[in-house]
Parts: C-alpha cells; sequence; structure tokens
C-alpha cells in the first residue's frame, strides 16, 4: 500500500460498531442521501472513503462522537441501483487520525493524518507470530476444514508483514466493537499481540466451558 496516496481531506461515514483494519474489506450500502454524494465525490477523485466509529450518538461535533482513529480505504468495487443506492466493497488501506472536521460538504469530512506503527522488535518477530498462528489454529478447530485452509491462506501471505499478520487476523477474528478499537488505536504492533493472544485465549477458553 506504499504507493497509494492518502489525500488530506477525505469524506468519512460514520457507524456505531463498526471498525475497518487496513487490509480488511468492508461491505457497505450506501443509501443515505449524504453518503450518496459522499461516494460520487470519491469515484470522481482518489475513490477513498474513510471508516469513522461512533461512540455516541451522531451530532455535528464530530470531534467528539466520533472515535479519534479510523481508516481511510480505497472504493475496490462499486454498483448503483436504479433507485440510487449502491453497493460497495471497501478496502481498507491505512489508519488515520481525525485531526479535524472543516466541514464544507453535505457529509462528514475530516482532515486526516495517517498513522504509522511502532518499529517491531525483530528478534522476538517469528516467535511472536508462531505463537499467535497457534492461537488462531486453536479456534479454528471447530471450523469446517475449507474455512480452515481458506482462513490460512490468507495468513500465509501476511506472515511476512507483523502488523498486516495483526490486521488480518484482527478483521477475521476480533467481533468485541471495544477489543477492535482498542487494536485499531494501538500503535505498538507487539502489544497488537498480545491483545489478540488474550482475546483469542479468552474465545477457546469460552468454547471449553460451553
Amino acid at each position: 500500500m506504499s504507493g497509494i496516496h492518502i489525500p488530506e481531506l477525505c469524506g468519512a461515514i460514520l457507524l456505531p460498531d463498526t471498525v475497518l483494519f487496513p487490509h480488511g474489506a468492508l461491505p457497505l450500502h450506501i443509501f443515505e442521501d449524504r453518503y450518496r454524494e459522499m461516494l460520487e465525490d470519491a469515484l470522481e477523485s482518489d475513490c477513498m472513503i474513510c471508516v469513522g466509529t461512533l461512540l455516541e450518538e451522531e451530532s455535528n461535533n464530530y470531534a467528539q462522537c466520533v472515535n479519534p482513529i479510523g481508516t481511510v480505504g480505497l472504493i475496490r468495487t462499486s454498483r448503483e441501483m436504479e433507485d440510487g443506492r449502491s453497493n460497495l466493497v471497501l478496502h481498507g488501506v491505512y489508519r488515520v487520525r481525525f485531526s479535524a472536521w472543516p466541514g464544507g460538504k453535505n457529509y462528514p469530512y475530516a482532515h486526516i493524518v495517517p498513522m504509522s506503527a511502532d518499529p517491531f522488535p525483530s528478534d522476538k518477530g517469528p516467535a511472536m507470530a508462531k505463537k499467535l498462528r497457534g492461537k488462531v489454529n486453536e479456534v479454528l478447530t471447530v471450523f469446517p476444514e475449507e474455512v480452515k485452509r481458506e482462513i490460512n491462506l490468507v495468513l500465509d501471505r501476511a506472515q511476512c508483514e507483523p502488523a498486516i499478520l495483526a490486521d488480518a487476523i484482527s478483521q477475521q477474528f476480533v467481533q468485541d466493537p471495544e477489543v477492535r478499537l482498542q487494536l485499531l488505536g494501538e500503535p505498538a504492533i507487539d502489544a497488537r499481540y498480545e491483545i489478540l493472544f488474550r482475546y483469542l485465549t479468552q474465545i477457546r477458553e469460552n468454547w471449553q466451558q460451553n
């Protein structure tokens, strides 16, 4: 994704309990007039839209009601229906901080700043990745073989990049909105791994108890 230009200003779709991670995919159904306008503007420019998580009921004070960190995504497919609604798939590109909401549009419009991850400890990388994949495979024991193969193929491709591996697992396995926000906002990749270790262990323990 390093070759993709991240705009300084970008439209944002605001959703409760929704987090998109870099390299993840999010299907969206666009029906509100303001978001139809946002999609049209995006398709005519850089094909990018941000996903912001609502922390409370939406208001005009976006700095208060939206999580300060979101993800800018690239529109991969977009299909408009006869009534003007659209179905699209947004591919996560980069974590961003919403630094300001300047307005001037009929939809949420933000000044965004890309967020870089803290350096990953290279001496611990292989061992941590192996441990994390082990936790994933423990969880996958309850899934059909075909699902296991497909998920492991995705994770195999991400294995060489610690940040991508963590984001891929976060997108696929973490359902708790609060934990997803924690993972999105954590700048240290090794800390993301620790959060995932705890979460996947808890999932496995809960399944064993039930």
